[in-house]
């Protein structure tokens, strides 16, 4: 503890206090989406924001302290995504069986280390697809809801540019800001929603679908491994910190599994928000950064057991705000999902029709976008294949 009081600095405790903002202020609303998508409980919104709030921060807070490294645990973002088209198609106890099921894969995938391996054979464009098409419907939502609320959303999404230009890495924050004033000084704010109490974790009891388990925990498996634990390791290392993946994939896994019944969807290694406590604005010495992570996790503790008036808030809010904010807030993971899909040239077909299938929507034979844009990536990878093509060319030339 006194080394810790020792390495502690302002600039490292506002920095995971600023993460843990951005946090809430973006990701979280796809939390709500895919609740309200649902018709879920409050109480269980409630548990479910309780119970991924406390796993990030005991879990960012114990990897930070053994290694010493700013080590930002967070729930999955393109996870979440996945939830609000998905929930509505299953109960939620199946939904945590498949949360089981998922966290139990990337267990093994941890403890055997094949991380770097599965990565390696699963072509970056259809991970990268999968991820953009995910995400691409709320996207577009930000101009769905602008006629409901022009001024409200314009003044979002100006706010948004301007910060991307002159301070990127709060453009979320401040695009929360704006749009809580323009709702409160515009009279939209509904305060007698407001509640003020903690927290109450619900206990959910599992039930395990094959069907759902194809369609839900494959699908969170491939994203929480390509779309936060691959980017959140390449913070790590850009930011010269070799810590290995296989422990923090093993220890998150356990944690999420655990939270599973108290709604938990995954957790993982943070990116975006992460740069925040492993770069210069933590501290000028990369050995007290590690601080920065446990500020924020001191935060997600905080926000976790209020959890009740967490929710209450953000109901107070309209719905265009909030579908505008998690729009904002993903624009700049979608960018970069669909420059990685089409990025390379040999594997531009895959990606695109990887992000095609899953942005579509389709769902038949009992399976979800998700899956089927995997299959249809896949399968345009391995067609173009040299050997494949050999195989054809033979072919032809026998017939």
């Amino acid at each position: 503890m006194k080394s810790v009081l020792r390495d502690a600095s302002p600039s490292a405790l506002v920095a995971g206090i600023i993460a843990t903002l951005i946090s809430y202020a973006g990701p979280l609303v796809l939390v709500f989406h895919a609740a309200q998508s649902a018709s879920l409980s409050q109480e269980v919104l409630s548990s479910w924001i309780w119970a991924i709030s406390i796993g990030s921060a005991v879990i960012g807070a114990s990897l930070s302290l053994y290694y010493r490294v700013p080590v930002v645990i967070a729930w999955s973002i393109p996870g979440s995504a996945l939830l609000v088209t998905a929930l509505p198609q299953m109960s939620i106890n199946q939904a945590v069986g498949a949360f089981i099921v998922a966290n139990v894969i990337l267990l093994l995938i941890g403890v055997s280390g094949a991380f770097d391996r599965i990565i390696a054979r699963l072509p970056g464009s259809i991970a990268a697809g999968m991820q953009a098409g995910i995400l691409f419907s709320f996207g577009i939502e930000v101009f769905r809801v602008l006629p409901e609320q022009p001024a409200l959303v314009s003044s979002m999404f100006i706010a948004y540019i301007l910060m991307r230009r002159v301070w990127p890495r709060y453009a979320v924050l401040a695009v929360l800001l704006v749009g809580g004033a323009v709702t409160m000084f515009g009279g939209h704010l509904r305060t007698e929603v407001l509640v003020f109490d903690l927290a109450t974790p619900q206990w959910i009891a599992p039930q395990f679908s094959l069907t759902v388990i194809l369609n839900l925990a494959l699908p969170l498996v491939v994203v929480s491994l390509t779309g936060q634990f691959m980017p959140g390791m390449a913070v790590l290392r850009n930011a010269g910190f070799n810590t290995p993946a296989s422990p923090i994939i093993s220890v998150s896994a356990i944690g999420a599994m655990l939270l599973a019944p108290f709604a938990c969807h995954g957790l993982n290694l943070a990116a975006v928000t992460a740069s925040l406590c492993t770069g210069l604005e933590a501290h000028e010495d990369p050995r007290r950064r590690y601080v920065a992570a446990l500020s924020g996790s001191a935060t997600y503790l905080l926000f976790g057991i209020a959890g009740a008036t967490l929710v209450s808030l953000f109901a107070a809010f309209p719905r265009a705000l909030i579908a505008a904010l998690a729009g904002l807030a993903l624009y700049g993971a979608i960018g970069d999902a669909l420059v990685r899909s089409l990025g390379e040239t040999k594997e531009h077909d895959a990606g695109l029709f990887t992000f095609l299938v899953t942005a579509s929507g389709v769902s038949f034979c009992g399976f979800s976008a998700p899956f089927w844009g995997l299959i249809f990536g896949l399968t345009v990878h391995f067609l173009k294949r040299p050997e494949c093509k050999t195989l054809l060319v033979k072919g032809n030339t026998n017939s």
